[in-house]
């Protein structure tokens, strides 16, 4: 037995090291936002309400308990800036950059939790993946904060500075599917201007799809093109199941949620009632990928039928594309739970997706997903209902946007008690981080199957 002094420590395990980045994020947040500098008034913040609003900011979420536009100061602004493009990237993916950056180097337990946040399938890929994801962030970001500048500066009679920084600030809010605005009606103001809505809506569009997607379809592309110049005829694009999978579901999805929502708020006078025809079609678009876990609103959300919230709410829970910015469940989780039940109905032995076969344990981590976010948008539904008095659909609204990390609200959040704030700040972590992620970091330790019991085979149904 080894000296206490020549022990080594057990190393943390990828899940955990995430956790705690995340953690210590979020803490230092919190007291940069209750400081004095950070509130429009000087008077500072209180913790509740700073510990909401970091967790809102690094879980790229876009809840607030207070005024965004009218609360914080610049720094304050900044702090949340800076909160939501690390909770964007990723901490364990900074720290590679950081390592790398400084040390030249990163150690092997960094690597492995950076590889685990950003979804890298190739072990020894992890410094190249991480580059990439930072490289792509900055060039989507730059390009959105330019357009959104200019038409800040042109449109609206910004100075240079102030257009430049509402464009720099909108722009990472909106590829990082934060939600959080500078306005105090969101984008409500803008309802109607292409030049704001367009641009949002393919920033959150692009950072949804996910980083796995735009790599492959990038690379597929680049290599589409030298064929075309060499022999002259177009190639196909040999695209993953994966990405085949997330593009075909975001985008059926994302069709079913402007034609749905549209269609429910065409007459509603406090949403689309009062839009003309263009603006009608611009705004209903916008309120249909924006659930996709981006938070954005075009139009009062508080003021939507009830149908317009249930299908928000779907939307929300299912959210994005895995390993980007976007929160829910993910698309390829809600393809997957498709793909199984029609095996099921079609009496097939296995579960078979676009030529390709999904295995058991793909099939169990997507089940185990779902129920794990259905059980945790319940109990906080049923714990805010307790604590409140505000109807179902109004509550389940802000716990489903919680859990998916995207930020729509009915406007209630700031009136709810801390006791239900901080609950809905258990759910933004939670929902950011993932049930998987969670649960494996909070374990005691793992341990593996030496022997199987004997099968049994109970009624299902």
């Amino acid at each position: 037995m080894l000296p206490a002094a020549g022990r080594r420590r057990p190393a943390l395990r990828p899940a955990r090291l995430i956790l705690i980045g995340f953690v210590l994020v979020i803490v230092a947040g919190t007291v940069l936002l209750t400081l004095p500098t950070s509130s429009a008034d000087g008077r500072g913040t209180g913790l509740v309400a700073a510990l909401f609003t970091a967790t809102s900011a690094t879980c790229v979420t876009g809840l607030s308990v207070v005024d965004t536009a009218e609360h914080w100061s610049g720094f304050g602004q900044v702090v949340i800036l800076v909160l939501i493009q690390v909770g964007g990237l990723g901490v364990m993916s900074l720290a590679t950059i950081f390592g790398l950056l400084i040390a030249r180097r990163v150690r092997l337990q960094t690597q492995m939790a950076a590889q685990r946040e950003s979804k890298s399938t190739v072990f020894g890929d992890g410094r190249r993946v991480i580059l990439g994801v930072i490289g792509t962030t900055v060039v989507i970001e730059a390009v959105v904060a330019a357009i959104l500048a200019v038409r800040f500066a042109t449109g609206y009679g910004e100075s240079t500075g102030r257009a430049a920084y509402l464009g720099v600030f909108h722009a990472v809010s909106a590829f990082n599917n934060a939600g959080f605005a500078l306005f105090s009606d969101n984008l409500v103001g803008f309802v109607g201007d292409p030049w704001i809505i367009v641009p949002v809506s393919a920033a959150l569009i692009l950072g949804g799809l996910g980083f796995p997607v735009l790599f492959e379809l990038a690379r597929e592309m680049r290599r589409a093109g030298l064929r075309l110049r060499g022999v002259g005829r177009a190639a196909r694009l040999r695209l993953s199941l994966h990405t085949r999978m997330t593009l075909v579901t975001y985008a059926a999805l994302a069709v079913v949620g402007v034609v749905a929502l549209t269609a429910t708020e065409w007459t509603n006078p406090a949403t689309l009632g009062h839009l003309g025809l263009s603006d009608k079609l611009l705004a209903g678009m916008f309120s249909g990928v924006s659930p996709r876990t981006a938070g954005f609103n075009s139009v009062d959300v508080g003021s939507m039928k009830s149908s317009s919230l249930l299908v928000t709410d779907v939307l929300m829970f299912i959210g994005g594309g895995s390993a980007g910015t976007a929160g829910g469940i993910k698309v390829t989780t809600f393809a997957i739970l498709g793909y199984v039940i029609l095996s099921e109905i079609r009496g097939e032995p296995s579960v078979h997706a676009m030529r390709r076969r999904i295995g058991p344990d793909v099939q169990r981590q997507a089940i185990t997903v779902a129920l794990l976010g259905v059980g945790a948008v319940v109990a906080a539904t049923l714990a805010l209902m307790y604590l409140t008095d505000y109807t179902l659909d109004t509550v389940l609204i802000e716990t489903v946007s919680a859990f998916a990390t995207v930020g729509l609200s009915t406007g209630i959040t700031p009136d709810l008690p801390g006791a239900a704030q901080l609950f809905l700040v258990g759910l933004m972590l939670l929902g950011r981080l993932g049930p998987i992620t969670l649960g494996s970091a909070l374990a005691l330790r793992e341990k593996a199957r030496r022997f199987e019991r004997p099968e049994e085979r109970p009624i299902v149904g």
